[in-house]
């Protein structure tokens, strides 16, 4: 598998080198006969992401398999950065500007959603590597409040920030009337109006299944012992990451039509909030694999001491 992927990586950094001009003469024919939305600023920007991040992750788990070591942290990453990737472009290509001109090519992408569904089943099945923590170290960190770990209190500001600001980009894209919004999509972000599609498939995934898992993350920052955030934290630190890069690089690249790029106005206002909206799952993703007492089960880390006093 990893093999297979690291070629189409390869081929996907070539195809955005070639549609940037960067390189020329290796996939011209293909892209414009076979999978045109690929000259999108959208198809250039995943990619990008593909040939230079997917691959570094793959590379990496390949020497972390080499040395007999655990690469299920880098596996979530990258699921979760695959997952986000394949599904905005497929909706994109099906509902957007392209979907009159989808052709047999089309379907080489479908193994990009049944094998990652498959890996990923194998990577929640494989034993997670318990910190050698005694039950009394557990115990004294899941008794402090929310005030005695000012880290907690900062990231669970950070998340209302991004939860409300998520579902503010979702309400503009379902075309609410308020001045806000109209504002907003005509002054700030009006790539949100290209008809490709891409963005609003983004947003909308954004708003109805990245906010619920926020919500979500803020009860497992306030209430100890939820054992399920750290793995799926990584998830979705992966598919946050893969998202903001598309849509910032989309926003800017000059194959966007220039009514639907961002206003240089503009320009520092846009990129601060869609970093700090790209960092904040990071942050969670980094405190949950650098403290993880507080989010361990009292029975498994009762086990891991007994065992540890034997």
């Amino acid at each position: 598998m990893f093999v297979v992927f690291s070629f189409t990586s390869i081929v996907d950094l070539i195809i955005s080198l070639e549609e940037d001009g960067f390189i020329s003469g290796f996939v011209e024919v293909y892209v414009r006969e076979g999978e045109p939305y690929l000259r999108t600023a959208h198809g250039i920007m995943i990619c990008y992401w593909d040939g230079i991040v997917h691959y570094g992750l793959y590379l990496a788990m390949m020497v972390a398999i080499g040395q007999r070591r655990s690469y299920r942290n880098l596996g979530l990453f990258w699921l979760g950065s695959l997952m986000m990737s394949i599904v905005v472009f497929l909706l994109g290509n099906l509902i957007g500007k392209y979907s009159s001109d989808l052709s047999p090519a089309f379907l080489l992408n479908l193994p990009y959603i049944l094998i990652p569904i498959w890996a990923g089943v194998r990577l929640f099945q494989q034993p997670r590597a318990l910190p050698c923590l005694s039950p009394e170290k557990v115990a004294e960190e899941q008794r402090k409040c929310l005030y005695q770990r000012p880290q907690d209190l900062g990231l669970i500001l950070l998340l209302l920030l991004i939860a409300a600001f998520t579902f503010f980009r979702g309400m503009v894209v379902l075309d609410c009337p308020a001045d806000s919004c109209f504002e907003y999509i005509y002054q700030h972000e009006p790539y949100l109006r290209d008809p490709v599609a891409y963005p609003k498939v983004q947003m909308l995934i954004y708003m109805f299944y990245v906010l619920p898992f926020f919500c979500l993350c803020i009860y497992g920052l306030v209430l100890p012992g939820c054992s399920w955030l750290p793995d799926w934290s990584l998830v979705f630190a992966g598919a946050v990451a893969q998202a903001q890069f598309s849509h910032v690089g989309s926003s800017l690249h000059s194959r966007t039509p220039f009514p639907y790029q961002t206003p240089e106005d503009v320009w520092w206002s846009f990129l601060l909030t869609n970093v700090l909206y790209a960092l904040g799952p990071q942050l969670l993703a980094l405190r949950c694999l650098r403290c993880p007492a507080f989010f361990l089960p009292a029975t498994s880390a009762s086990l891991h001491g007994g065992k540890k006093h034997q």
